[in-house]
């Protein structure tokens, strides 16, 4: 891997790690790290400061997928191994938000940046992502369970739609990471404490 492949890397994790849902809180009083759930995610931001807050923190977050994967397949795309390059920025952006370098390598849990690396990558297996989404939280009321079993379905849909290997990889460990990182909502749901959305609670 050669040099630029290299920056193109370590640039997609620096660009992953900028927490949206703390700078766009900063001015409300609020610090979203030890309030509510703690995460600096856009549910989070949503309850404790709006809807509106909460959605602008989704479009960055699921923005700061999308743009680097676009812009470094135009810049690699057609050189020597460039899946390569495109899996291992995916996988870069999706570590700088969980464990981001600017919050001593704490984060939020991946799944707005990770919905819009795949919104490039396979947006029609995105669309069955975020079916699967939507009927578990309207039936369930619970966003840790969409996220969970949305963010699975994603291998589902990709080895469906007949995708490269590499995007099977780069979903496989994109997956595995938001498991890991929604243990505790796990274990919460299978011991019944976790709070629904529908009430309001924080999760």
């Amino acid at each position: 891997m050669n040099t630029s492949a290299l920056l193109y890397i370590v640039g997609s994790y620096l660009i992953g790690a900028i927490p949206f849902g703390l700078l766009l809180s900063r001015g409300s009083g609020i610090d979203i790290r030890s309030a509510g759930s703690k995460n600096i995610g856009a549910t989070n931001v949503a309850r404790l400061l709006g809807k509106k807050t909460g959605a602008l923190t989704l479009g960055c977050d699921i923005l700061k997928g999308f743009l680097p994967m676009w812009i470094i397949t135009l810049l690699v795309q057609g050189q020597s191994g460039y899946e390569v390059i495109l899996g291992s920025c995916g996988a870069a952006l999706v570590s700088g938000h969980m464990f981001s370098v600017y919050l001593r390598f704490k984060g939020g849990k991946g799944v707005a940046t990770a919905l819009g690396i795949f919104l490039y990558l396979a947006p029609v297996a995105v669309l069955g992502c975020i079916t699967v989404f939507a009927c578990c939280v309207a039936l369930s009321g619970f966003v840790s369970l969409g996220s969970l079993l949305g963010s699975l379905s994603m291998l589902l849909w990709l080895a469906l739609l007949k995708a490269p290997g590499w995007k099977l990889w780069l979903a496989a460990f994109i997956v595995l990471m938001i498991w890991l990182k929604h243990w505790q909502n796990i274990g919460r749901l299978f011991s019944g404490t976790e709070k629904s959305w529908r009430k309001r609670d924080e999760p």
